[in-house]
């Protein structure tokens, strides 16, 4: 394939919370991420679908959660994605964090070593699982911008997503296809965890692929994850990509506009991929002083904003003014 058209690394990874509220005061005022976005899902009006990331909503940085109505609680297991990843910038990041953790009460384990980096695993009230990955040695994908006027101190701020881990019963297969249709490369194996990544390398462009046949397959809910995207730099290569799809029997959307980027989803076993431009970007319709600030929707569904805006629960996200 031309290098051009190559997946980059991480662009979005999106989950489901119970409560959207809570959850945006977790990201902005626990983990110290921006809210760039606040708009609806585009395929459910009633869901909101919210965006965290860096200073500027950079591709690569951005976690998003839907909040489906009287959505039951997920159960964790096999063939799933079963863990988030964020990038700090050094070590002495993850020390900071764990003594945040304690301050704020976020259940969390001790600081450990995976594939030769620090990582801190912690959890939100939904149980949704996530990891903070140091960077103090990385080297591949850049990272973005930490949120200026967060709490976070700058130095020790998440600025980007980081190794996504994948809990799989059917793992030499899965790996083969990440392998043969994605270009991903397996550079590391630790007993079960298979240490994989693509395009542009280092922890924003890395997956973990977890060979897991003891659980029963997990089930979707609140706290666990929808699906995972990755980067592509020019929207020409998602008809590209659909032709490899198509050729390959794999199933897939076609060609779908989300207005922030230009989109392509493929399932692959249980796991649904999307592949993501990285434009137009966040600040398409908002300028970057007031991202996140009100209840953005993308020029399709404007004429609908008097009807979403009856059954989406009104909350609060302004800042630029307090």
């Amino acid at each position: 394939m031309n290098k051009k058209h190559e997946l980059l690394g991480l662009h979005h990874i999106t989950a489901i919370t119970s409560d959207i509220k809570k959850n945006y005061t977790f990201f902005t005022e626990v983990l110290g991420m921006r809210l760039v976005k606040k708009s609806v899902n585009q395929d459910d009006i009633q869901t909101y679908h919210t965006y965290y990331g860096d200073d500027k909503g950079s591709p690569g940085t951005a976690v998003t959660f839907f909040d489906f109505p009287n959505i039951p609680k997920g159960r964790k297991g096999t063939n799933t994605i079963s863990r988030i990843g964020f990038r700090v910038p050094t070590d002495a990041a993850l020390d900071y964090y764990q003594e945040r953790f304690e301050t704020f009460n976020v259940k969390h384990s001790e600081i450990v070593e995976e594939f030769g980096t620090k990582v801190l695993s912690f959890q939100d009230e939904d149980e949704q699982l996530y990891q903070l990955i140091s960077d103090e040695h990385n080297t591949g994908m850049k990272p973005g911008i930490p949120w200026k006027q967060g709490p976070v101190p700058e130095e020790h701020a998440i600025y980007g997503l980081g190794r996504v881990e994948i809990k799989i019963s059917y793992a030499k297969q899965f790996i083969e296809t990440f392998q043969g249709v994605f270009g991903f490369k397996e550079i590391a194996v630790e007993d079960n965890r298979h240490l994989m990544e693509v395009g542009e390398k280092g922890n924003g462009a890395q997956v973990i692929i977890v060979e897991d046949d003891s659980m029963p397959d997990a089930m979707q809910g609140y706290g666990e994850v929808h699906h995972v995207a990755f980067r592509l730099a020019k929207s020409e290569s998602l008809a590209l990509w659909k032709n490899i799809f198509d050729d390959l029997g794999l199933a897939n959307s076609g060609y779908v506009n989300r207005f922030y980027f230009e989109s392509l989803y493929v399932r692959v076993g249980h796991i649904l991929v999307e592949l993501a431009t990285d434009d137009p970007g966040f600040d398409v319709d908002e300028p970057y002083e007031t991202l996140g600030e009100t209840l953005a929707l993308p020029p399709f569904l404007e004429n609908k904003r008097a009807e979403i805006e009856s059954q989406v629960r009104p909350f609060d996200t302004r800042r630029s003014n307090k």
